[in-house]
């Protein structure tokens, strides 16, 4: 199956919102990424961004442009032997309410911890491995002054 996701980069004073798989995760155990997922039936994009920040972070945003498309794969939800495929879109994403909280989380997201981390600190974050293109595109684009 082929899924579409996306990922918020949420950026105050130089910090970056972040989310860490818990222990339990059975695909990337206590590793970081940011916060984001899969849409749901009948959502918008700006719907579908804003609720997965505020039920991993308790953070409510405003959907800003996108500057990365990628896709990884991932043991398949619904074959025994195969794969899924997720398309992704990572966007910026601006702050405008809420307060850093796990109580909004969905079963089976196995999150463990939300941080906000020096931009500047990102390439020592042990990241799950398809963070690895958007951070360094991020970075980039950051360094260059376009974000």
């Amino acid at each position: 199956m082929i899924f579409f996701a996306q990922k918020a980069f949420v950026v105050e004073a130089d910090m970056l919102l972040m989310v860490r798989k818990s222990h339990e995760d059975p695909v990337h155990p206590n590793k970081w990424e940011v916060p984001g997922g899969r849409m749901e039936e009948g959502e918008t994009l700006e719907e579908q961004i804003v609720r997965e920040v505020f039920e991993e972070t308790g953070i409510v945003v405003t959907p800003g442009r996108t500057f990365f498309l990628w896709e990884w794969h991932i043991p398949s939800r619904t074959t025994v032997d195969g794969h899924d495929t997720i398309v992704a879109a990572a966007r910026l994403c601006s702050r405008t309410g809420g307060a850093e909280s796990s109580g909004y989380r969905v079963a089976g997201d196995f999150l463990a911890e939300i941080r906000w981390t020096a931009v500047a600190a990102l390439s020592s974050v042990e990241t799950i491995p398809n963070m690895g293109p958007v951070i360094a595109e991020f970075m980039r684009l950051y360094r260059a002054g376009q974000l």
